[in-house]
């Protein structure tokens, strides 16, 4: 439930049109549904504008099905998501919840129209940091911001980053993934003024360290201001932005851009 949805409630009850019994009974289950293997939070909404994220990794099919099933239920506007989901987990929450789409392995329903007054850069320094890419511009996408996409610019040829750096000076947000030893963070925090989140991806040879070198020189930036999310977690760069620029669902949904 989202503040539209309690709006719309109690509403109804001033109005006679629900008890309020039946008031009572559907906020009951606003907290959270306990399904036994999940408790599902369905205050989330409420309390920062967007609902609960399913993470599919550990979860069986069917749990994944489940939980993606009661969200729908109890919260009519906001988009639901699904991330890092197997095929048979996807197939699963297709068949009990029709109407999803697929990017990668982010699963998306009730996603929100896209809008044109936000615009946000997802730049990755080499093609292996795709998939991790994919997944900070779906979480994006479902919000309602198409990001653009610059893709394979890293410094070991940095003609190529150059060649685009005009594109880097108007964006509300740049999303920058990188793996190896991670430097593209820090030479796209030097170009633009926008905020700058890094992710650090486990691509890379033995001494990258599955993310850890390009990790630990994202920290050490010396581009000020750069802000840094967890290996591999393209849905927490996207998370970060969205927050930066207040984008919300439902009711509570806004932006506002400082310059």
């Amino acid at each position: 439930m989202d503040v539209s949805d309690l709006t719309q409630l109690l509403d109804d009850v001033r109005d006679g049109r629900v008890s309020p019994d039946d008031a009572v009974t559907q906020i009951r289950h606003l907290p959270f549904t306990d399904l036994g293997f999940a408790r599902v939070d369905h205050h989330r909404a409420l309390r920062q504008g967007r609902a609960e994220t399913v993470f599919g990794p550990g979860k069986t099919p069917d749990q994944c099905a489940a939980i993606v099933a009661d969200l729908l239920a109890h919260d009519t506007t906001s988009p639901i998501i699904l991330t890092r989901a197997t095929d048979e987990q996807t197939a699963a929450a297709f068949a009990r919840n029709p109407g999803g789409t697929r990017t990668g392995t982010t699963l998306i329903w009730r996603a929100a129209e896209p809008r044109d007054d936000i615009h946000v850069i997802v730049i990755t320094a080499g093609t292996s940091d795709l998939p991790v890419a994919d997944e900070a511009a779906a979480t994006l996408g479902a919000h309602g911001i198409v990001a653009e996409r610059i893709t394979d610019v890293g410094v070991a040829g940095i003609h190529r980053l150059l060649a685009v750096a005009p594109r880097l000076i108007d964006a509300d947000a740049v999303i920058v993934v990188a793996g190896m030893e991670g430097a593209l963070a820090s030479v796209v925090g030097g170009l633009t003024g926008a905020p700058v989140i890094a992710v650090p991806t486990s691509v890379g040879y033995g001494s990258s360290l599955a993310g850890v070198t390009a990790l630990l020189g994202m920290l050490a930036s010396c581009a000020a201001g750069l802000a840094v999310v967890g290996i591999d977690n393209g849905f927490g760069a996207a998370s970060v932005v969205l927050r930066q620029l207040h984008v919300s669902s439902g009711a509570m949904a806004e932006v506002r851009v400082d310059g």
